[in-house]
């Protein structure tokens, strides 16, 4: 069957009218729907102006009286927002009310309080991020929230912006806006999470520094804070730096130059007494900059320590720690430090340190530096001495004159003492010897003693004869203080009494034919020569005593003072000055020429001395070393600070017996 062509009416014929009406409907609904709400939101849009307005008038009336409107309302359609502190309960209640009373007003969140008396008056800034500040706790009613952050505005770092929290109170300190601008202007120096806070007249501020320069900037801000004002704790974290380094320089004059960075104030405390054990009494420049980034595996302190370790075997040079690797390089105290240091680099460096550069010299030691260092309770050498014979024949003389004082040898040998050095040192070491405290320097030629002496006579004699007994060419410099508490003055009976209390039970006996005083004598004679000084109408009286008979000569050996004297001593002169020079090395070569012995000489009878001769020989040479022994003694007290019109060896006295020892007396 064939199609049927196509129609132009619809298939169930044309729409009817209600079908028409139904359309209509349905297309005039959204507009309606639009109209309505444009007509509700215009009618809300009146609302919320009006509310606003409302609102904004009863805020602006509380600002009758104070320095600006204490109330603050925020609008959200048809409901409202109260926030602030009122002067009191009467004007918030009566506030809250006329908002609440506002036509078209569906709810009302009320925020507000009374400004209150607070004690203590604590206000604090945060950072919490890198455009934003915080204001926390309580800020000063008479000032208003709005003046004080046109006030903190200049402070604030750049493109930040202040975010008020803190509620108005009363009891803040004088001058607070001041105070609180120098807090957050703090802020600017310090990285994110920095807090600064006024507790009353106390700042105190927590963080990191943002860099070496701000760090710094913060130290000297820090120093100087507003009048009135005191700083608390103070909590400042160093930067962080890529580049951490430490280094030591040691100076031909011992002193120390410390540089680079140290992590804390607690490292720099530590470093510096290790500089100090170090430097040995010299000075020490400390440029360390604060600032963290020591490699992780590090021991900070194990570092410090093998660098001043290594600083320690030079005499002028540098070492160094930086990108992790250890360096040294300059003039070490010998070719034994050279050695040494090689050996630490190599076997002793700290975990995680590595290897830098290497480069020491030994050359002679100029100046020639020896030092010596008495303590309280050790003395201590440090610097150079020529040998291993000088080292012992120092130490022995010390010894005996140090015998309360442990000595710490930390000398090394080396070439190059000046002329003289020997017996420079002997000429020194006596007067060092009566001192409380004290150091001797040898630096090249030129000698310094400086310290406390117990009695100011022997500091003022010291100035004038130390340099007398010096060797020609050299020079000294004597800076010696006295701290001695003024002496009581007793009477005649009360001396003579406790010169007898001081003595008893120590006599004073020197070695068989010895002249030089036992180290158990100082304490002894210390104590007569502070008794002396305290009994100024009297006068010390020393008497010697003699050896017991057939007694050997023990008599202490002073190997410095014996090499002062060869320093010091002419050359011998040959006694045939008529020798001829050939037969005298022919003799010496072949052994001939040397005197044939000669039979004994017969002794004879008339030449042999008498008896009472030998007696007489032998009781003279005891009386001369019984006065020797007494002036001796005397010599001491001298030094001690007796003057010398009274203290004194008498002539003429028989010397007492080797039992009695010496003799002190009193004589008015």
């Amino acid at each position: 069957m064939p199609p049927l062509p196509p129609s132009s009416t619809p298939p169930h014929g044309p729409p009817s009218r209600s079908r028409l009406v139904r359309i209509g409907w349905l297309v005039g609904l959204p507009v309606l729907l639009l109209v309505a709400a444009a007509a509700y939101s215009l009618g809300m849009s009146r609302v919320t102006a009006r509310l606003e307005r409302q609102a904004s008038e009863i805020a602006a009336a509380t600002g009758e009286g104070q320095p600006e409107p204490w109330l603050r309302v925020s609008v959200a359609g048809r409901d409202l927002t109260a926030s602030g502190e009122a002067p009191d309960a009467s004007q918030r209640e009566a506030v809250i009310g006329r908002l609440a009373a506002i036509e078209g007003l569906r709810r009302l969140t009320d925020r507000t309080g009374v400004i209150e008396e607070v004690s203590p008056f604590v206000w604090s800034v945060e950072r919490p991020a890198a455009g934003r500040i915080e204001a926390k706790g309580s800020r000063p009613a008479e000032v208003g929230a709005f003046e004080l952050a046109q006030r903190l505005k200049p402070a604030l770092p750049r493109d930040t912006t202040l975010s008020d929290r803190a509620r108005a109170a009363r009891g803040a300190p004088r001058d607070f806006p001041d105070a609180a601008a120098f807090a957050v202007e703090r802020l600017q120096d310090l990285t994110t999470g920095a807090v600064a806070t006024l507790n009353d007249t106390v700042i105190s501020i927590r963080g990191e520094a943002a860099s070496l320069a701000a760090y710094d900037a913060l130290r000297t801000a820090l120093a100087t804070p507003p009048q009135g004002y005191t700083l608390g704790t103070v909590e400042i974290t160093p930067p962080v730096v890529a580049d951490f380094r430490f280094g030591v320089s040691r100076r031909p004059d011992g002193s120390l130059e410390l540089d680079g960075h140290v992590a804390s104030e607690s490292a720099r405390e530590e470093i510096r007494a290790i500089a100090a054990e170090a430097a040995e009494g010299a000075a020490i420049d400390d440029r360390l900059r604060d600032a963290r980034g020591l490699p992780q595996g590090i021991d900070g302190p194990a570092l410090a320590r093998f660098v001043f370790k290594l600083a320690g075997l030079l005499h002028q040079g540098r070492v160094s720690f930086e990108g992790a690797a250890i360096s040294v390089e300059g003039n070490a105290l010998d070719t034994a430090a050279v050695a040494e240091a090689e050996a630490l680099m190599r076997d002793a460096r700290p975990a995680g340190t590595a290897v830098g550069g290497v480069a020491l010299t030994a050359r002679p030691i100029v100046p020639y530096v020896l030092r010596i260092r008495r303590g309280a309770d050790s003395v201590t050498l440090s610097g150079h001495l020529p040998d291993q014979a000088a080292r012992e024949a120092l130490l022995a003389r010390l010894n005996p004159r140090f015998f309360r004082e442990s000595i710490q040898d930390r000398t090394r040998l080396a070439d190059g003492a000046p002329a003289g050095f020997a017996a420079a040192l002997a000429a020194a070491i006596d007067p060092l010897s009566t001192l409380a405290t004290g150091e001797l320097t040898i630096t090249g030629t030129d000698l310094r003693l400086t310290g406390t002496s117990l009695y100011p006579e022997s500091a003022a004699r010291l100035g004038r004869t130390l340099p007398r007994a010096l060797p020609a060419g050299w020079s000294a410099t004597v800076t010696i203080a006295s701290d001695e508490a003024p002496a009581v003055t007793a009477d005649s009976g009360g001396c003579g009494q406790r010169l007898a209390e001081r003595t008893a039970g120590h006599p004073l006996r020197f070695a068989p034919g010895s002249t030089a005083l036992a180290p158990e004598f100082y304490p002894v004679l210390d104590a007569v020569a502070a008794l002396a000084r305290a009994c100024p109408g009297e006068r010390i009286e020393v008497v010697g005593h003699l050896d017991p008979a057939g007694a050997k000569s023990e008599a202490p050996a002073d190997p410095v003072a014996d090499e002062a004297a060869k320093e010091t001593a002419p050359k011998p002169v040959k006694a045939n000055a008529k020798a001829d020079p050939k037969k005298d090395a022919k003799s010496a070569k072949t052994g001939k020429g040397k005197a044939e012995p000669k039979e004994a000489a017969k002794p004879d009878s008339k030449s042999e001395p008498k008896p009472e001769k030998i007696e007489a020989e032998r009781a003279d040479a005891g009386a001369d070393l019984a006065r020797a022994r007494a002036l001796a003694v005397v010599d001491y007290l001298q030094k001690a600070g007796v003057p010398l019109e009274r203290a004194a060896a008498p002539t003429g006295v028989a010397p007492l017996s080797e039992r009695q020892g010496i003799g002190l007396s009193l004589r008015s």
